[in-house]
């Protein structure tokens, strides 16, 4: 099969939760594409690399630079955002920081509520914000693509904090498309499925074991776990003009597991 390769030359990416995991592979995409990538995160160390993101795309003959950023922080995401200016300004802006905090309904504290909705839909909000009013100021049309998950549209069990995150990027992208539509600014998000990363600690190993053996409450149809390789080019192609009459949608990256 052919493969999309679109480039982002003198383009500027800004992606959050880009040290490690799907962001990671994503900003190290962009960077492959040409454009120059400004990577927020509360950490600059990955935990699935020995060297941090910004780092390995400048060995590979790119340009970026690391901001450390709390995406809870309306402030920062400015500031992360005010950073793509020195670089020309953000056309392009991935909002994929996220948080999982697992448990029952009947046992989720509020403390625990708090934080994983400023992380996962305020995060996704702020960015939002502040690329498309740095679009608008510059007069300038961009791509903002969020991460979701195929928890925006399906219950799992002793997920239901973290369900109601995602589903509430489902609908921050939506409503965000129709307002911003008008600036020429597209709005979609991705929505990885069973995706082997350490985006929980372990994950990797217990996400391959459980699509493999059959171990979750629906199969795989492609029958393996995904990996960050899987995903990263959904959002490049959201991003690219091959995308130019897309947006408000949800691309599902999942194997097949949200279709039956």
């Amino acid at each position: 099969m052919g493969r999309l390769n679109p480039t982002f030359d003198d383009e500027t990416v800004v992606i959050t939760g880009a040290t490690s995991g799907i962001g990671r592979e994503t900003a190290l995409r962009f960077g492959d594409a040409g454009a120059t990538v400004v990577v927020g995160d509360i950490e600059e160390e990955p935990k699935d690399a020995d060297v941090p993101t910004h780092e390995a795309i400048e060995d590979g003959g790119g340009t970026a630079t690391f901001q450390r950023t709390d995406v809870t922080d309306r402030e920062q995401i400015r500031d992360l955002v005010g950073t793509a200016r020195e670089y020309g300004g953000v056309d392009v802006m991935i909002n994929n920081a996220g948080l999982y905090i697992g448990g029952s309904v009947l046992d989720l504290e509020p403390e625990e509520f708090d934080r994983i909705h400023s992380v996962n839909a305020k995060g996704v909000y702020f960015g939002i914000q502040a690329a498309a009013a740095d679009m608008i100021e510059r007069g300038e049309p961009g791509a903002i693509v969020n991460t979701a998950s195929i928890s925006s549209s399906h219950a799992q069990f002793d997920q239901v904090q973290y369900d109601s995150t995602k589903g509430a990027v489902r609908m921050i992208t939506r409503g965000s498309a129709l307002e911003l539509a008008e600036h020429g600014i597209r709005v979609n998000a991705v929505g990885p499925g069973q995706i082997a990363t350490e985006f929980i600690e372990g994950w990797t190993e217990e996400a391959t074991e459980a699509a493999s053996s059959g171990d979750l409450i629906k199969d795989v149809p492609l029958g393996r776990a995904g990996t960050p390789e899987d995903v990263a080019g959904a959002y490049l192609y959201l991003a690219s003009e091959e995308a130019s009459y897309v947006t408000g949608e949800l691309l599902f990256v999942d194997g097949g597991w949200q279709v039956f």
